[in-house]
């Protein structure tokens, strides 16, 4: 019996045991639950592509109502696809306004604020047309029935005429020799002019304003309905447009006069409110000298003396406009990691910021009518929300949109810093750093370079653009350096004249002294870093895996490998006089800079395993240039692969294009710097 009793009792001792450690390790399970379910989720490869984007919102002229357009991703249409949304602002109540498989985009308002006119491709349209729908809703109304696609609407002050740019339609001979396939054309021979158009709405009657020998690239209504003022090109082919000059006419075409003679890109034209001036902007300094800091010119119409404004300052202008009582003129300027709003003095010559703090203001459109600014906003590692200001300086920007709101309480901030460094020369660099979001200082992490396009451009605070893919970059723990290598705008003529004579002079040494600052600061593990990079960063890729083995993966995305066959190749070369100093075929022509600056002329250098990517209908950086890269690589027996998209031009548009990119990427790096194995996501089935 003693026995027995002991027996029982340590059973229970034991149970008891038991009973607390279940009770304990329930705790623990709890806790660790909360603990999970207080971190947020990162971001899928899908989410990031379906982010929505903002585009130009604008105000009505009574200051009521602003709308915009919101893309976001439709995987059955294998494209992003925009709509209008509309903005209350004394309710404070923003709602979808259009609806539809269609992509509406480019609204303006009506003068009397009642309806909106926008571009869209609808039902049987074969071409995009003008629509128009009022503030109050109902069925969108198509207003056009060109037979090639309407761009740029504008209204007239009365409301009575609608002004859009298109080209002609081509012959019925023509027509009828296509569709017999007797259709051999000569390249750059075979296009049609863009012309002004007017349509009046009373009657439905569209008249041709402009008509000749030459195409109208832009164009800009005045105020008072008199006047309009235009960019007159040769053609309208894209290698044409640096030959473009800014002409102004009466509002039905009479009296054509020209403003310019200098065969140097402008753009952005705007008359004052009293039609006596006019504002441009372009690339060209005091002298007229071609390749600087987009600049801000005025030209007094009746004189035709052209004088540049503000020459002093040392950033790159990306558009004007005239203040509502034509004493200032206001402009958005990249200033190196952001872009702010300025106002210009007439009267004082002066310049006073009117947005300022760590911030990017893009999309910015101007509101004479109630001198109101309505721009996105980027911040560190944020897309941009739309906002609006009163100029008034005592007024606070408001609010207007919370379309990230869901992605920022659903996912982790990411951390983005702006670093400076010192380049080999001593020159100081800036870029833009990303932080891997489980950050712990004095812990080393692996780095993915991402190099701009342009090359004149800067990257600045924000996600930036669907290949840069932060947030998955991020949470898989990479840092990520954006650097802003000599070339970039927003930094000066000096600094972005440094490719002048030579391309890759300073640019790719000051991509690798903004690598070494991060691996000094203890940031960056030298052993596990990639470069990448599209367009102009395709070329810095393409420059830095001849000129170092550091790197572990690369991925060139439509960059030029060879610059003298790319000359004749692109559709836009004229910039690349600049670069080299002539054309490739002129007597004595610069050709040993051509070919030493060529990623091409050390290719036998490369050790670096590299990932091409290309649009089969790229025009900027055809294929060709890829080509040549991959079949150099494999060659040399460098593990590389080719993958070209069947009908993307030069930026992809393609959901499914995408997400292949992308996935490609994060497996090659993953590989290769971590030794991990990575599992492609899959686009929805619906």
């Amino acid at each position: 019996m003693e026995l027995e009793y002991a027996d029982i009792v340590m059973k229970n001792k034991i149970q008891i045991k038991i009973a607390a450690f279940r009770m304990l390790a329930l705790s623990v399970l709890f806790l660790s639950s909360n603990l999970l379910a207080d971190k947020k989720p990162t971001m899928s490869l899908i989410q990031w592509l379906e982010t929505p984007s903002l585009g130009t919102p604008y105000l009505s002229p009574d200051g009521h109502f602003a709308v915009g357009q919101v893309s976001r991703a439709n995987w059955k249409a294998n494209k992003r696809i925009g709509h209008l949304w509309l903005r209350d602002i004394e309710a404070g109540v923003t709602s979808q306004f259009t609806q539809g498989d269609q992509n509406d985009k480019a609204p303006v308002w009506a003068p009397d604020s009642q309806s909106i006119a926008f571009l869209s491709k609808r039902g049987e349209d074969e071409a995009t047309q003008a629509y128009t729908i009022s503030i109050n809703g109902g069925e969108a109304q198509r207003l056009t029935n060109h037979p090639t696609d309407v761009s740029d609407l504008q209204w007239s002050p009365d409301g009575m005429r609608l002004y859009f740019l298109a080209k002609s339609d081509i012959s019925s001979e023509e027509k009828e020799k296509r569709e017999n396939r007797d259709d051999i054309v000569g390249f750059d021979e075979d296009y049609q002019q863009e012309s002004i158009w007017r349509l009046d709405l009373a009657n439905g009657n569209t008249v041709k304003i402009t008509d000749g020998e030459y195409s109208v690239n832009y164009y800009k209504v005045s105020r008072d309905g008199r006047k309009i003022v235009y960019l007159r090109e040769p053609t309208s082919l894209p290698g044409d447009d640096n030959l473009g000059e800014i002409w102004i006419m009466n509002i039905d075409g009479s009296d054509a006069a020209r403003l310019t003679d200098n065969h140097w890109k402008e753009y952005g034209a705007e008359l004052s409110p009293d039609n006596r001036l006019v504002i441009f902007i372009s690339w060209m300094n005091e002298k007229f000298d071609s390749y600087h800091d987009d600049n801000l010119f005025l030209i007094d119409v009746s004189t035709g003396i052209i004088r540049m404004l503000m020459p002093d300052f040392d950033h790159d202008m990306d558009a004007a406009h005239w203040s509502a009582d034509g004493q200032s003129i206001f402009f958005n300027a990249n200033v190196g990691v952001k872009s702010q709003l300025f106002r210009y003095s007439l009267e004082t010559e002066t310049v006073e910021r009117v947005t300022d703090g760590e911030s990017n203001i893009l999309n910015w459109s101007y509101s004479h009518e109630t001198d109101s600014h309505l721009f996105t906003r980027n911040e560190p590692g944020r897309g941009g929300e739309a906002w609006m200001l009163h100029s008034d300086s005592d007024s606070r920007a408001e609010q207007l949109t919370y379309v990230y709101t869901d992605y920022e309480d659903k996912f982790p901030k990411l951390r983005q810093e702006a670093i400076r460094w010192k380049a080999t020369d001593g020159v100081s660099v800036e870029g833009l750093l990303t932080y891997p979001l489980d950050y712990e200082k004095g812990k080393r992490y692996p780095l993915v370079v991402q190099v701009h396009g342009g090359p004149r451009h800067s990257d600045q605070y924000g996600l930036g653009r669907w290949r840069t893919y932060l947030p998955i970059l991020a949470a898989k723990g990479y840092a990520v350096l954006w650097p802003n290598h000599r070339g970039s705008a927003g930094y000066g003529d000096a600094f972005m004249r440094d490719m002048v004579g030579g391309y890759f002079r300073h640019s790719h040494t000051d991509v690798m002294s903004g690598v070494d600052f991060l691996i000094d600061e203890g940031i960056v593990d030298p052993d596990k870093m990639a470069i990448m990079g599209w367009s102009a960063g395709g070329h810095m890729t393409n420059k830095l895996i001849t000129y170092t083995d550091r790197f572990k993966a690369a991925s060139s995305g439509a960059g030029a490998i060879n610059w003298i066959s790319m000359y004749a190749q692109s559709d836009k070369h004229y910039q690349r006089t600049d670069w080299f100093g002539g054309t490739p075929w002129e007597e004595n022509a610069p050709i040993d800079l051509y070919w030493a600056t060529s990623p091409l002329s050390e290719i036998w250098k490369v050790e670096t395993p590299t990932l091409i990517f290309v649009g089969t209908e790229d025009e900027r950086v055809p294929a060709a240039q890829s080509l040549e890269l991959y079949r150099a690589l494999k060659e040399n027996g460098v593990d590389t692969h080719l993958y070209m998209a069947p009908r993307e031009p030069h930026d992809w548009k393609e959901l499914r294009h995408r997400l292949f990119k992308i996935n490609a990427e994060l497996e090659w790096f993953e590989k290769l710097l971590n030794n991990r194995e990575y599992v492609w996501e899959a686009a929805p089935e619906d």
